[in-house]
């Protein structure tokens, strides 16, 4: 029987020279030909070959660039497309708005058989690409992961590691995630986010069409570990502005993709109780894979913005306000986009932030979760919650040091691990890399998971 040939990159990196994409050139370089690594050949792809080759240098900096092949590539022409697909076992896409130029990506993919990552934070442009192409990638084993990146790990990691925490007889019935941005300088946005961000309210009418266009999923159950399964008790809606003395922020709801990913995974692990098989896995793996989502427990969650202070909460609203009010009409968006500054009230600009105000930059991830110290609590009819448990995800600045970091781990995942990984399909992140190594490397690389305490609620 003859060998299939191997395509002669193991990642192409599409959009490496863009604000995020050149970053993701830098970590990746970290780990090419490095002894321990999986990654032993690389290639940059995007529109135009000499800004690539400035990425190259800017990353490999002080060092000489390593001879990396460069490669034309457009979203706009989709042959350009298959090409990359035929050369690589996976691509990691850099190119957003995801919304405009992502849909091609994950159809040459699909139909190639070539496996697909990418940072996408866009709720719409995911749940399009998980209806059009899902049965697709199923049939050509290409597996399609988006939110590899800030939107949508900690959050998903971040739950999971919370929810592991309820140990028998206790269970969670709410998990609230609480994000801080901290900064020595001041905090500069990824303009990708923002112009995301406006699209995506824009647009929100026709995510609503395409939801109600499909089966409705199955919708998790916060149960108790008793034979009955008894659902817990919806969260209450609260204030929109409230004070959290115990990890000291004031906080707002926060529409981010990191609620509805973290739902869609749950949903997902409704469906498949033991998670989602890998294309051959070992006894020992299945096993593996089967005890760690049995200790996953779902709960209601949900994703604040916090701040120390409550004039910082303010400028939060008033962001939130405009993008509201201005992105229902062209003229509008063309506002929104064409002065970012203003709008966003300095958080983000054109040019993006400089290496300093990214060096300075960090982020906080508190996850408050509430349930019960004794799950017969539920059957007995008492309803209130009698135990917090608070974990919390630390990081580097979340657009160009903690996205880049997440997605390339993800990739060594799968390229060293992609047996145990699902033959394809469009997934969230964390049901493919839930039962992974994933929390152990993004810690071996600076991001953190800590359990900050544990404690009985005042009855």
């Amino acid at each position: 029987m003859q060998a299939v040939a191997q395509p002669p990159y193991d990642i192409i990196i599409l959009g490496a020279s863009g604000f995020t994409g050149k970053y993701v050139v830098r970590e990746a370089l970290k780990f090419l030909n490095n002894p321990c690594s999986p990654l032993k050949s690389l290639a940059l792809a995007g529109r135009d070959p000499s800004k690539l080759t400035r990425t190259l240098q800017w990353a490999a900096h002080p060092s000489p660039p390593p001879p990396i092949p460069i490669l034309t590539a457009d979203t706009t022409d989709p042959p350009s497309l298959h090409r990359l697909c035929s050369q690589t076992k996976l691509i990691l896409n850099c190119v957003g708005p995801f919304r405009l130029f992502g849909d091609p990506v994950v159809a040459a993919c699909t139909q190639s058989g070539c496996d697909y990552l990418d940072i996408c934070g866009e709720p719409d442009f995911m749940e399009r690409m998980e209806a059009k192409y899902h049965e697709q990638a199923v049939e050509t084993g290409s597996l399609v992961v988006s939110a590899c990146g800030f939107d949508s790990v900690p959050a998903e990691m971040g739950f999971m590691f919370n929810s592991r925490q309820w140990l028998a007889p206790a269970v969670p019935n709410k998990v609230e995630a609480y994000l801080s941005l901290e900064s020595d300088k001041r905090i500069v946005g990824n303009l990708g986010t923002y112009e995301s961000a406006v699209l995506g309210v824009a647009n929100v009418q026709k995510l609503l069409e395409l939801r109600r266009s499909r089966p409705k999923r199955a919708r998790p159950v916060v149960t108790t570990y008793s034979r009955r399964l008894i659902p817990g008790p919806p969260p209450p809606k609260g204030s929109v502005v409230e004070s959290q003395k115990k990890i000291g922020l004031w906080a707002v709801k926060l529409p981010s993709a990191d609620s509805i990913v973290v739902r869609r995974t749950l949903s997902i692990l409704t469906e498949n109780p033991h998670g989602l098989p890998g294309m051959i896995e070992s006894p020992e793996q299945i096993e593996k894979r089967e005890v760690f989502w049995s200790t996953v427990k779902p709960a209601h969650f949900g994703v604040k913005l916090g701040s120390k202070s409550l004039l910082g909460i303010f400028r939060f609203i008033m962001v939130g306000m405009f993008i509201g009010l201005f992105s229902g009409n062209a003229f509008g968006r063309w506002l929104l986009l064409k002065f970012p500054s203003v709008f966003s009230l300095g958080w983000f600009k054109k040019k993006g932030p400089s290496e300093e105000e990214v060096k300075s930059a960090s982020f906080k991830m508190w996850f408050v979760g509430h349930g019960f110290s004794d799950n017969s609590l539920l059957s007995c009819g008492n309803l209130k919650p009698d135990m917090e448990i608070i974990t919390r995800v630390m990081g580097p600045e979340i657009g160009y040091s903690t996205t880049p970091i997440i997605l390339v781990q993800c990739a060594l995942i799968m390229l060293s691990q992609r047996e145990n990984l699902p033959k394809g399909g469009v997934f969230p992140a964390g049901i493919v890399f839930g039962s992974t190594n994933l929390q152990q490397r993004l810690q071996e690389n600076g991001i953190s998971f800590d359990v900050v305490s544990k404690s009985v609620l005042p009855a």
